[in-house]
C-alpha cells in the first residue's frame, strides 16, 4: 500500500518553448467539483531571476496499482496574453502563492492522485504550536523515486508561532534541511481529525530557504529555516 500523502504531490517541470528551465513541486487541491494545482508563484514567474517560462508540465501517475506507469501533462502559462494562474496579495505584499485550474477531461480516465480539501485547512492554533513535528513532501532537486515517480518527505517543525505572521507577512517558519524543488510543496501536520483517508492537516507551502545576509559562509552554518505560506490563502484562490 502507497501512503496516499505520497499521491498528493506532483513533480513540476517548467519550460520556454522546448526548452527545460527548472524543476519544482506542486500539490492537488480540490474544491466542490474544481481541481487545482497549487504551486509557489515564483515558480511560474520570477522578476528578480528572470525567470518567464511560457510553460509547465507535471507527472501523473496512471495506474494505482502500477506507479511505474506515468505520462506528462503540459499546460500552458498563458492564454491570449494573459496568465492562466492566480495569485493574491494581503496588506504585507504579494503571496509566493499560485493556483491553476486543472481541466479533469485533460486527465487520464485512470489517473491515480490525493487531493487536499478546504477540510484539510487548519483553523485551531491551539493544535499547530512552536516545535510541532511537520513533514513536507516534494522533490528536492529533482530527487525521488523515479521508477515509481513518487516524491520523497523531509521532517520539520513549526519554528515561530503559528497565526503570527512572520515580520508582518503572510508566513510561518520552519526548521526543516530543504534545498531548490522543494518549492511549492505542502506542508502538512498530523492529524486524526480530519479525512481519514488523507489523516493530515494542510498547513502551509513551502516556499524558500531564509538565510542572514551578513552570515560568514566559513564560520556560520547556514540557519536552517525556511518560509512556509499559510495554505488558507487557498480559499481566496479558488473562489
Amino acid at each position: 500500500m502507497i501512503e496516499p500523502l505520497l499521491l498528493t504531490t506532483a513533480r513540476v517541470s517548467t519550460f520556454n518553448s522546448k526548452n527545460l528551465l527548472t524543476g519544482a513541486s506542486g500539490f492537488f487541491f480540490e474544491r466542490e467539483d474544481r481541481l487545482f494545482l497549487v504551486t509557489s508563484r515564483h515558480v511560474v514567474m520570477d522578476e528578480p531571476s528572470k525567470h518567464f517560462p511560457d510553460r509547465i508540465e507535471i507527472e501523473l501517475h496512471t495506474d494505482a496499482k502500477n506507479l511505474t506507469q506515468s505520462i506528462g501533462l503540459s499546460m500552458l502559462l498563458y492564454r491570449e496574453g494573459k496568465s492562466v494562474w492566480r495569485q493574491g496579495k494581503d496588506s504585507g505584499g504579494e503571496i509566493d502563492v499560485a493556483v491553476i485550474e486543472l481541466d479533469r477531461a485533460a486527465l487520464p480516465k485512470s489517473v491515480a492522485m490525493r487531493c487536499f480539501t478546504p477540510a484539510h485547512l487548519e483553523h485551531s492554533l491551539q493544535e499547530a504550536e512552536v516545535g510541532t513535528p511537520l513533514l513536507i513532501v516534494g522533490f528536492p532537486l529533482g530527487f525521488h523515486d523515479a521508477l515509481h515517480h513518487l516524491p520523497v518527505v523531509r521532517q520539520a517543525v513549526i519554528a515561530s508561532s503559528f497565526g503570527v505572521r512572520f515580520q508582518g507577512l503572510g508566513y510561518f517558519l520552519t526548521d526543516a534541511r530543504t534545498h531548490r524543488g522543494t518549492s511549492g510543496a505542502p506542508v502538512v501536520m498530523r492529524s486524526s481529525s480530519t479525512d481519514a483517508q488523507l489523516p493530515w492537516k494542510l498547513l502551509g507551502v513551502h516556499s524558500a530557504s531564509m538565510d542572514m545576509g551578513d552570515r560568514d559562509l566559513k564560520l556560520d552554518e547556514s540557519l536552517g529555516l525556511n518560509c512556509a505560506w499559510y495554505a488558507d490563502i487557498l480559499l481566496t484562490l479558488t473562489k
